[in-house]
């Protein structure tokens, strides 16, 4: 039996994935029904991909010595706290508005996102894990102390959540926006 759980899935299970069948990705901008708020979509995807490896490589730079604590620390604030409240708020919407649009509008695939759903709060318990782990770094670098340990602890952290973020992603991507090319959805 294949898992579906965000932490254990290794793409969408194969009865989710009838649409992709008939509108592969690389058809998917071409496509007429592509519009401008399904690519706006797909570019707050990249966003996030972006700012999550622009963090990642920030802190690495900090552990390899090259990067000043301060200067890292004000990064880590910024993008951090950029990152996951973007991430809050794209979840609610996605969760309110159009994960059921697109449920009602097919069917066939409403358990998808339901697990798409159920990821939205699997990747809540990441984010909050990951803003614990930000925020006791933060404190280590506000105080002077050496912060070696807590961003390490830090990076781990980015680093699974990377893992779980990215797969969602694909994931829900796979999902959406063949049913909106193939249901001409408009929101």
């Amino acid at each position: 039996m294949r898992q579906t759980t965000l932490d254990q899935r290794e793409k969408l299970p194969d009865a989710l994935r009838i649409l992709l069948e008939q509108y592969p990705r690389a058809l998917w901008e071409s496509h007429k029904n592509f519009d401008g708020l399904t690519r706006f979509w797909l570019e707050r995807h990249l966003m996030f991909r972006h700012a999550l490896a622009q963090w990642q490589d920030d802190t690495r730079g900090f552990l390899d010595k090259g990067r000043d604590a301060r200067t890292h620390g004000q990064m880590t604030a910024r993008i951090g706290g950029f990152l996951i409240n973007e991430l809050h708020g794209h979840h609610q919407i996605e969760d309110a508005h159009y994960f059921p649009v697109l449920s009602a509008a097919e069917q066939r695939l409403a358990h998808g996102f339901e697990l798409l759903d159920g990821d939205h709060h699997a990747l809540g318990g990441e984010l909050q894990a990951l803003t614990a782990a930000a925020n006791a770094h933060l404190r280590r670098l506000s105080q002077g102390k050496d912060a070696t340990d807590s961003a390490g602890a830090m990076l781990q952290r980015l680093e699974a959540f990377g893992g779980f973020l990215n797969r969602h992603l694909i994931d829900e991507e796979d999902l959406v926006v063949p049913v909106i090319l193939h249901h001409a959805l408009r929101f």
